[in-house]
């Protein structure tokens, strides 16, 4: 038994150490593809120029999850007027995606990372769920700000606040 205990910890061990760590600012945005709820692809290429605030959220139609979406949609002009486009991912596919963003009038871009990638690039796999990180990344393609304590009642501030703070 004290083998079998010994083999699983160094199995779990492992796994830990080929986890991704969390890009920090300064350092390049892993690129990605992933696709929205009306299977269009969206690469994080493609928004070179603007800044992005891509926050990895754990479920659709969750309290908490629910909460955040509802904030930066209320806060959404706030946001665009100082060019942010916001960009949500999860581990929910395209369909849970549209009806998330039809019951809430969600008007930001999620996307569905059902294979958990994109989350392992940014540091944030969990293995029921991404863990509730946001970063906000410069027109340059670089990570400006990493927001790992999401208030989801005021997130729209946080990520304002960590523009003013650059």
């Amino acid at each position: 038994m004290k083998i079998l205990w010994s083999a699983l910890s160094l199995l779990l061990l492992a796994g830990a150490c080929a986890a991704q760590r969390s890009p920090k600012p300064g350092d390049p945005a892993p690129d990605f593809t992933l696709n929205d709820a009306s299977g269009k692809a969206h690469r994080l290429a493609d928004y070179r120029g603007k800044t992005v605030a891509l926050y990895f959220y754990p479920k659709d139609d969750t309290p908490g999850c629910t909460r955040q979406a509802c904030n930066l949609r209320d806060n959404y002009a706030k946001l665009t007027d100082r060019g942010i486009v916001i960009l949500g991912i999860s581990y929910d596919d395209p369909s849970s995606h549209q009806q998330f963003a039809e019951k809430y009038s969600l008007p930001f871009t999620l996307l569905a990372d059902t294979e958990k990638r994109v989350a392992d690039l940014y540091g944030v796999k969990g293995v029921l769920y991404a863990s509730r990180t946001t970063f906000v990344i410069g027109p340059d393609g670089r990570i400006l700000s990493v927001i790992d304590s999401v208030d989801t009642g005021a997130h729209a501030d946080q990520i304002l606040a960590a523009l003013d703070k650059k």
